[in-house]
């Protein structure tokens, strides 16, 4: 799976203005917000999809539902690769976790990682991480694609009317 991301790192770049410039605040007193940001919205992921709630007969979310917070952990890369200046033109996911929640363990594996390390590649390693638990689930790279669109949609109307 081929995951282009070109064109939403300038979408991302506007959102991010955006809030930049409603909140006052830059992308180098946000970094560590911004990553935490991610760890959070990667568990409410996990939280959407009950992979790991072993207790319970309760099935994942819908799918658009497992989107949309799957979309939001996108928002947090695309907007920490602006802010450490790494873009990446596009990533190639060749394989899958073996299951859910070993490629969420995973991705957050990688963020630590990045953490620890801010180098590029450690960016396009957790970058990777994160985009492997798309292929895990089955779905392909035009839904996570859709996804992001209409939560960027939703978070610049959030930011006109003061969220």
């Amino acid at each position: 799976m081929i995951c282009v991301l070109k064109n939403m790192y300038l979408k991302q770049l506007e959102l991010d203005t955006e809030i930049a410039k409603n909140h006052n605040i830059s992308y180098e007193e946000t970094k560590d917000k911004r990553l935490l940001a991610l760890l959070v919205e990667l568990g409410e992921f996990a939280n959407a999809t009950r992979t790991f709630k072993f207790w319970s007969f309760k099935p994942s979310e819908s799918k658009e539902r497992v989107l949309d917070e799957f979309a939001d952990g996108l928002h947090f890369l695309l907007s920490l690769g602006l802010a450490y200046k790494f873009e990446v033109d596009s990533i190639e996911v060749d394989s899958e976790e073996k299951d859910l929640t070993s490629a969420i363990l995973n991705s957050y594996h990688y963020i630590n990682e990045f953490y620890n390390d801010r180098s590029f590649v450690k960016y396009v390693k957790m970058f990777e991480s994160y985009l492997k638990i798309l292929a895990t689930l089955g779905y392909d790279w035009s839904d996570a694609y859709d996804a992001y669109f209409l939560k960027l949609e939703e978070n610049h109307h959030r930011q006109e009317t003061n969220y």
